[in-house]
Parts: C-alpha cells; sequence; structure tokens
C-alpha cells in the first residue's frame, strides 16, 4: 500500500507538508491553519483501517485531506469508504480539489457542516479518526462510542501535545468498561480505544 504511491499523490502530499510546515512559522492563525497529522501517523492509520470489522469509516476534521487520503488508501484496498466531516468552507474547497486530484473522490464522501448535526444519520460505525477542535472530542466520544461495533476503533489525534485540552475524553474512554484503550506514541501521540466484543 505504502510503496505503491503514485507520484502525483506524493506531490499532493508532499504540497500540503510545506503548507502545513509554513502555516506553523508565518503566524497564519490556528484555526486556519491545516494542523495535519505526521506522514508516520498516516501510515499507522492505513495499517489499522485495512483491517476493520464491518461498519461505516468517518473521520471528524478533515482539514486539508491530508490525514483523509490515508483513511481512503486503506478503505479503497478493501472497496470501502471514508465519510469525512469539516465545517471550514476554505478546508473544504482545497480537501476536495486534493481528493480529485489524487483520483480518490469516488472513495471519499466529504460532507461540509457541523459533524452534529448528521450524527443521527450515522451507522454503525467500525472506525472514527478525531482530529477536530479538541473542546468537541468528549461530545465526539459521546456521540460515535455507542454507534461502535465489535472491535471497532475510535482514534484521537493530539493525546499527548494536546493531552490537557482532550484529558476529558481520556478519562471518559478510560471509564468506559465497553473500550480497551491506549496511547500510542507515535506523531503528536494516538489515543485509541477499541470496542469489546459485545
Amino acid at each position: 500500500m505504502f510503496n505503491e504511491i503514485p507520484a502525483v499523490l506524493k506531490n499532493r502530499m508532499l504540497q500540503l507538508e510545506k503548507i502545513d510546515q509554513q502555516d506553523r512559522v508565518d503566524g497564519t492563525p490556528r484555526d486556519k491553519r491545516l494542523r495535519q497529522i505526521s506522514y508516520d501517523t498516516g501510515q499507522f492509520l492505513s495499517l489499522l483501517v485495512v483491517n476493520l470489522p464491518d461498519g461505516e469509516i468517518i473521520e471528524i476534521g478533515t482539514s486539508a485531506g491530508y490525514s483523509t487520503i490515508w483513511l481512503a488508501l486503506a478503505a479503497k484496498e478493501t472497496n470501502r469508504k471514508v465519510k469525512t466531516f469539516e465545517i471550514d468552507e476554505a478546508k473544504v474547497k482545497m480537501a476536495r480539489e486534493t481528493f480529485e486530484l489524487v483520483g480518490l473522490d469516488n472513495t471519499i464522501e466529504l460532507i461540509q457542516g457541523d459533524f452534529f448535526d448528521y450524527e443521527a444519520k450515522l451507522g454503525p460505525v467500525a472506525f472514527c479518526f478525531l482530529d477536530a477542535e479538541k473542546d468537541i472530542y468528549e461530545r465526539c466520544y459521546q456521540v460515535v462510542a455507542p454507534k461502535m461495533v465489535s472491535n471497532g476503533l475510535l482514534v484521537a489525534d493530539n493525546a499527548t501535545d494536546q493531552y490537557f485540552e482532550i484529558k476529558p475524553m481520556i478519562e471518559r474512554a478510560l471509564g468506559d468498561e465497553q473500550f480497551d484503550c491506549l496511547t500510542v506514541p507515535i506523531g503528536n501521540g494516538e489515543f485509541i480505544c477499541r470496542k469489546k466484543m459485545i
């Protein structure tokens, strides 16, 4: 999967990485920065997604689509789709351009809007990647956790570099007997919750 990434996809990923790096030093307001995951975190997410049980693959917080690409590469390999949610119009536009450019637009359903406006339409969830504003993590967990299938995974980004911001969600998950949880020290830290067998 990683060794067969087409040149056009690699080039777009490099472009997004450069924009993200520049955003961090040029004074771009935090809410407008791409704030995307690292390359190795993307690979890690792909490895998780390629072995999922049946159910929806969702992402809360698309940004420009960098992490979505990694999810979609694994989803495509298993004939599945990724449903991703982004509220920022400029980021949605960039993400759409990215998905079309790299030929993954048929594997990704990009929804512009507030995730909480769509929660009632969610089916059983096999995988959720959570990388949005940190103050909504706990609420996202409350919505997604009951919809998770057995052996489904919820992965929350920034578990080490922004631990205190997402601590309420982490503590809620650690206290939930339906889940096994672990923080993996990759990138900015990935907090992984596995739904136990029902």
